[in-house]
């Protein structure tokens, strides 16, 4: 049994993520959700509340975006695995929190109360043999972990048409892109 299993989590199966009851217009854009990466040895952890699920290069992915001056952003870029996180809403205000604090100036887990748990399995959600070590928390009710499968920059250039341009960006600090395969999913039980 594994560590998220013991924390009252069970794991779905690739074939079986499509059953889950995910509305990702409630989920992303309403509950938010924490991306977070990086094992014992050092992690980061931030709210989003822009992002997309859905299939690509036919696989089970999350798409998410991140700002290039967020802290969070060094730790998925330097692991190969990060987790998208998912709350019921008692849990909102830690999640206001760590998308307004940067875990440069603090210990977001002390701050909020979050518990991070180090999750780790040998098998993906496709029977695929990849190795994870990553870091999710305890009081999640739904956690995916996503292999890095593309990374794009957003450029200006490719706006079409429309406002985005200057609405979101009047700093010139355009997210980054990361499309991850989702390796495997817990969902409490």
């Amino acid at each position: 049994m594994g560590r998220m299993e013991e924390l009252g989590f069970q794991k779905i199966s690739g074939e079986k993520l499509g059953d889950l009851a995910f509305n990702p217009f409630e989920k992303i854009g309403k509950e938010w959700a924490l991306i977070t990466a990086g094992d014992e040895k050092g992690w980061n952890t931030m709210t989003v509340s822009w992002g997309f699920a859905g299939v690509m290069w036919g696989k089970n992915t999350f798409t998410t975006v991140i700002r290039p001056q967020r802290y969070t952003k060094e730790y998925v870029d330097k692991n190969e695995y990060f987790t998208v996180s998912f709350y019921q809403e008692a849990y909102h205000k830690a999640l206001a929190f760590c998308g307004s604090h940067s875990g440069r100036d603090c210990d977001k887990a002390k701050e909020t109360g979050l518990t991070p748990v180090v999750i780790e399995d040998a098998e993906s959600a496709y029977g695929t043999a990849y190795a994870f070590r990553t870091t999710a928390f305890e009081q999640a009710d739904l956690v995916l972990v996503c292999r890095k499968a593309y990374v794009q920059e957003m450029k200006p250039e490719c706006f079409a048409g429309g406002d985005n341009d200057a609405k979101w960006y009047p700093d010139k600090d355009y997210h980054v892109q990361y499309i991850g395969e989702i390796a495997a999913a817990y969902i409490r039980e």
